[in-house]
């Protein structure tokens, strides 16, 4: 093995262990205020909703530390740049975090249950969202977390981004706006309505930043009429 292999490998091992502890750091982010407010570490929905969340995640920024390092560095580094980004993403976060305070009081206090059969369904839809985010990783390696016009940047229009023009951002939707129900909570559901409201104004205003400065997004809106959701929106 040669010296340009050698470096190679150590950045990739690098790269891996910062996945690991990006996930790690989610887990920590959402376990605090689930099982403080639920009082108890015996929230057993709570550790499958970690797990729904951290394993999938872990094996999405593995497979781009290894195979697209750019993306990773886009989905681990990136800051926005735009304050009213910034300020619905800070918006997001909390939103998402006082419902996970809520499923963890549903817990303590009794206040809502729902069926197993609705707990199991919804981990479903919460693991089928995770393979939509893996194959929008794949399909698009401008990615980035945050909203900005990428040197040498193209349109992406095929794949999943030849039926709606914001796939990621459906995935998205579909792992966090449902994840009350992995947790059992009907109660914190209701938080997550205001959640696809803030990511439909994301998404308005960064068509209007990609419509500027992105050359051929344009036609591509044109040519693919929904933004999130097929025949809807």
């Amino acid at each position: 093995m040669d010296g340009s292999d050698s470096k190679k490998n150590r950045s990739i091992v690098i790269r891996v262990v910062k996945a690991f502890l990006f996930c790690a750091l989610i887990i920590i982010l959402f376990g605090l205020p689930l099982f403080l407010s639920a009082g108890s570490l015996r929230f057993a929905k709570a550790w499958l909703f970690l797990g729904t969340i951290a394993i999938p995640g872990f094996l999405i920024m593995t497979y781009l530390a290894v195979k697209d390092p750019d993306l990773f560095e886009k989905r681990t580094t990136a800051r926005e740049e735009e304050k009213f980004q910034m300020l619905l993403k800070l918006l997001l976060t909390l939103t998402f975090l006082i419902t996970l305070v809520v499923s963890g009081l549903d817990y303590r206090y009794h206040w809502s249950r729902a069926p197993l059969f609705v707990v199991v369904f919804f981990t479903l839809v919460m693991i089928f969202g995770n393979i939509m985010l893996f194959i929008v990783m794949k399909q698009n390696t401008y990615g980035s977390r945050a909203i900005e016009i990428q040197k040498n940047q193209q349109v992406i229009d095929t794949g999943l981004y030849s039926v709606v023009r914001h796939p990621m951002y459906l995935a998205f939707s579909i792992i966090f706006c449902f994840s009350p129900l992995v947790l059992g909570s009907f109660y914190a559901l209701i938080l997550t309505l205001f959640m696809p409201i803030l990511i439909a104004m994301r998404i308005r205003n960064e068509e209007q930043l990609l419509q500027k400065g992105l050359e051929g997004y344009t036609s591509y809106m044109r040519k693919v009429r929904y933004r999130l959701l097929p025949y809807i929106w």
